[in-house]
C-alpha cells in the first residue's frame, strides 16, 4: 500500500476549540508507522489546471488570492490563510498522485483527503477543493482511465461530489450516508443510499456490499476512489450511526477485498471523523490500514 503524506496536513493553526481535528493526521502517521508502514511519499501540490477540471476559475482565484467574501469563508469552515492554501494544494495533489499510483500498483492511500462537500464554486463543511472529483477528472482527461467510481462511505452525503460529477459522465458517484445528517439539502449522486440514524453494523455492511456490487457490475470502473470516513463510528460526535469499531474494520476490509478479488485499482482517502479525543479518533481511521495489512 503506497501512502502519501505531508507534514502540512497537521501544521495548520486553528482557533481554540475549532471543531476540525487538525492534529489527527500527524498522529495517524505515527500509528500507521507502528503497524509497520515505513515509506511515505511526499506529494507535489495540485496545479491550477488540475483544480479547474472541477472548480470555477473565479472560485480558485479568490481562494488562492485570499479574496473570498466573509460569507464564503464562514461556509468553508476554516479561517483563510496562506498556510491553508499551501496545505490544501498538497492535500489535493496527494489524492491525484495516489490515484495515479493505484493504477500502477493496485493500492494507494492519501493520509488526508475525502473533501466531498466542496462544490464547483464554493467550499463547505471543512472542504475547499473536491480532491476525489479532481483526481477522477484528471485520470480521465489524461486518458489514464475511462470510467472512475467515487465510492463515498463518509457518514455525511458527498453533496459537493454529486454536484460536480453531474457534469462528468465518466465519473460515477455513490454515497452511503446518514439521511438525517448534514447536509440538510442533499444533492443527487448517481447512487445514493441514505440510511436512517442509529444504523448498526449488519444493515450498514449489507448495504455496502450491495452498493459496491451494483456500481461495479453496471459501470466496470477502471479504478475506485474510496472515501473511508471514520465518522460512521458509533461514538463519533457528528455521526448518528451505531456502527462499532469492528464494523468499521469490516467495512474497510470488505472494500479492499472486493477490489483485490476483481483486480480493480483502489485509492483510499481519509474522510471525516469528529471525536475530540484524538487518540480515539485515530484508532478508527487506523482500521483501514490494519485491514490492508491483514488482507
Amino acid at each position: 500500500m503506497q501512502l502519501f503524506y505531508h507534514p502540512l496536513y497537521s501544521a495548520l493553526t486553528l482557533p481554540e476549540r475549532h471543531r476540525f481535528p487538525i492534529k489527527k493526521y500527524q498522529q495517524l502517521k505515527h500509528e500507521v508507522e507502528r503497524l509497520g508502514y515505513t515509506r511515505f511519499i511526499s506529494p507535489s501540490p495540485a496545479t491550477k489546471a488540475q483544480l479547474s477540471l472541477c472548480h470555477s476559475s473565479d472560485y480558485i482565484a479568490d481562494f488562492l488570492n485570499g479574496s473570498l467574501t466573509d460569507k464564503a469563508v464562514k461556509k468553508m469552515g476554516f479561517p483563510h490563510s496562506y498556510k491553508l492554501v499551501e496545505r490544501t494544494l498538497y492535500s489535493v495533489g496527494a489524492s491525484i498522485q495516489a490515484a495515479e499510483t493505484a493504477l500502477e500498483s493496485g493500492l494507494a492511500a492519501n493520509l488526508s483527503g475525502g473533501y466531498h462537500h466542496a462544490y464547483s464554486n464554493y467550499g463547505s463543511g471543512f472542504c475547499i477543493f473536491n480532491d476525489l472529483a479532481i483526481a477522477a477528472a484528471h485520470l480521465i482527461s489524461t486518458e489514464q482511465a475511462d470510467t472512475v467510481l467515487i465510492f463515498d462511505c463518509d457518514v455525511h452525503q458527498g453533496d459537493g461530489t454529486a454536484q460536480i460529477t453531474q457534469q462528468h459522465e465518466q465519473i460515477i458517484s455513490c454515497s452511503i450516508h446518514c439521511e438525517q445528517n448534514f447536509p440538510r439539502q442533499k444533492q443527487y449522486s448517481n447512487y445514493d443510499f441514505g440510511l436512517p440514524a442509529n444504523t448498526t453494523d449488519a444493515e450498514y455492511l449489507t448495504t455496502l456490499d450491495q452498493a459496491l456490487e451494483l456500481c461495479v457490475r453496471l459501470h466496470q470502473p477502471y479504478i475506485i476512489l474510496y472515501n473511508a470516513g471514520a465518522d460512521i463510528y458509533t461514538k463519533d460526535e457528528l455521526g448518528l450511526f451505531d456502527v462499532s469499531l469492528a464494523g468499521v474494520y469490516k467495512r474497510d476490509f470488505a472494500v479492499l477485498n472486493f477490489c483485490k478479488q476483481r483486480n480493480i485499482p483502489l485509492m483510499c482517502a481519509l474522510g471525516g471523523g469528529y471525536q475530540r479525543n484524538i487518540n480515539n479518533l485515530v484508532s478508527v481511521h487506523k482500521q483501514l490500514f490494519k485491514a490492508a495489512l491483514d488482507l
